[in-house]
């Protein structure tokens, strides 16, 4: 009965009761919550630990358990959707993650605090894979760039105030406001999406047919080990010396054998969790692998460039996230512009741009990054960077949909969204390691001049001394101080020329992905799309 119903079913007709702007802001307001609560916890984790005399270690659990239960859901969140009804199924996230958020704000222990983050990360991982499909539904074809463009200024907006939001509140009040004021949030979100979204009907007749279907339990348990075990030898890998831990290499082994188990068994299974079987779609396989390395890039200088600003150059949390500010209200006003120009033209040619742009942006910042740089030259070197990060993101959402049956849209957004995950936090592991094994090298290198038969190093060791002795040291103290004043600065100095080493090959890599764009097939012509011949 439901394949007769389905087959009866005008997809291509179907359009939503309300406004799709409407409904768009309305889905939007749940993501920009989630992904401001997860910037807005990275500042105050020192404030948590101080409260509960945690180790900075230990602390760090309150992001690995949200990251781990978060990276679980992801693939898994279209099964649910579907089997669930997607409107039930977002509307269930959204409330598990008010109730878990209220709960963290109570936390009378560490311990407690972790497995409410728990929660909260199985909440927050059903959201975004819902939201964009529910957009890719909402909205036609031809104007899904425009729509993924509203949906991404949130996920932008939302890191680049939450730093200081997050600031201004663990300094002021306390840090579990962080997670109180997610509660007023989810209820406006509740009643808007309980008023204006709706599920199509296509997605009601495949609801029909998933319950009448077997739940693939092993997929299900094979995917949650492999992922949970894959998170957290990212996370905790720099932390335990990689592979010269018998923990980390073991679990990349465990990870490794138990997601090819997975690919095998879910490629095969008449009912998957997970249909690995679009990947033989051009489009969406090129968009996943495109989408994992940028993700791994972006992630991992998000990370760089406020190390750099406060354990090199002494710039407090607030400050250093203003300084990442900039980039974040400059996309702003580049999504628009790309979610138009989607609609008009090639977005093949868009996301050759956005990649060329970002590779710049990014050789621009290897090149200028230094200790001397003040702050507005620190700002724009993330404004650079960014730039055309919404050339590369709303093109891709809107070639990676491009002749999915609309049913699959669930399935699409779910393994878009995971590969990003799985690659932000690939990406923060891999170049933290970068930078620490970069900064050893250059520490060796620059150390091997610095000796008494290098008349510049006697020169600087006999001013320092001079000016220490100046100050009332002894003349061994002066020596003695001058000596650790060049360690220092060595130490500094390398750091340095790690980072630009470091963002100089980022900038390679994005640059090496440009000719993704054009493995990607042009999406057929729609009315005032202009697309030049292959």
């Amino acid at each position: 009965m439901a394949t007769a119903t389905a087959a009866i079913i005008d997809h291509s007709a179907w359009r939503p009761r309300y406004n799709p702007y409407l409904v768009a802001f309305t889905v939007t307001l749940a993501t920009f919550m989630e992904v401001l609560d997860t910037s807005i916890a990275n500042i105050a984790l020192p404030h948590i630990a101080g409260t509960f005399g945690a180790s900075a270690n230990e602390s760090t659990w309150v992001l690995t358990s949200y990251l781990v239960s978060n990276g679980i859901v992801l693939p898994v969140s279209a099964w649910l959707a579907t089997r669930l009804g997607r409107k039930r199924y977002y509307m269930s996230c959204v409330a598990l993650f008010a109730s878990s958020s209220f709960f963290c704000g109570l936390a009378p222990s560490l311990g407690a605090l972790v497995f409410f983050r728990v929660l909260q990360g199985v909440g927050g991982g059903g959201l975004q894979p819902s939201e964009q499909s529910i957009l890719a539904d909402t909205f036609a074809p031809e104007q899904r760039g425009m729509a993924f463009s509203i949906y991404a200024m949130a996920v932008v907006l939302a890191p680049a105030i939450g730093p200081t939001i997050g600031g201004w509140i663990t300094d002021n009040f306390s840090w579990r406001w962080i997670f109180y004021i997610n509660v007023p949030i989810s209820i406006l979100s509740l009643y808007m999406s309980h008023r204006f979204v709706e599920d199509p009907p296509y997605l009601r007749a495949e609801r029909a047919k998933k319950k009448e279907a077997m739940i693939d339990y092993v997929g299900l348990g094979l995917v949650a080990l492999g992922v949970g075990t894959l998170q957290m030898t990212l996370d905790k890998g720099q932390e335990l010396d990689w592979f010269g831990s018998n923990w980390i290499t073991a679990g990349c082994i465990f990870a490794g054998i138990v997601l090819g188990v997975w690919v095998w068994w879910e490629w095969r299974h008449p009912h998957p969790i997970v249909e690995l079987q679009l990947l033989k779609r051009r489009n969406l396989a090129t968009a996943m692998a495109a989408m994992l390395l940028l993700g791994t890039v972006l992630y991992g200088t998000t990370v760089l460039v406020p190390e750099f600003l406060e354990n090199l150059m002494g710039y407090p949390a607030v400050l250093a996230g203003e300084a990442m500010a900039a980039g974040g209200f400059v996309m702003m006003v580049t999504m628009p512009m790309a979610g138009v120009l989607s609609g008009k033209m090639d977005p093949r040619i868009l996301m050759a741009l956005g990649y060329a742009a970002t590779a710049l942006g990014l050789y621009h910042m290897a090149v200028n990054l230094s200790l001397t740089m003040d702050f507005w030259t620190a700002s724009s070197l993330r404004l650079y960077q960014v730039a055309g990060l919404a050339f590369i993101f709303i093109p891709s959402n809107v070639l990676c949909y491009a002749g999915v049956p609309r049913e699959k849209n669930n399935q699409v957004s779910s393994m878009m969204n995971f590969v990003r995950n799985v690659g932000g936090s690939a990406g923060i592991a891999i170049v933290s390691t970068m930078v620490t094994r970069a900064t050893q090298r250059r520490q060796n290198y620059l150390a091997a001049n610095l000796n008494n038969g290098n008349p510049r190093f006697r020169q600087m060791i006999q001013g320092l001394s001079s000016m220490m002795h100046g100050h009332g040291a002894s003349a061994a103290q002066a020596a003695h101080q001058a000596y650790g004043q060049v360690d220092m600065m060595v130490q500094q100095q390398a750091a340095a020329l790690a980072f630009q080493d470091v963002v100089s090959i980022l900038a390679i890599v994005v640059a090496c992905l440009i000719p993704f764009a054009f493995i990607m097939q042009r999406p057929a012509a729609s009315p005032g799309t202009i697309l030049p011949p292959d």
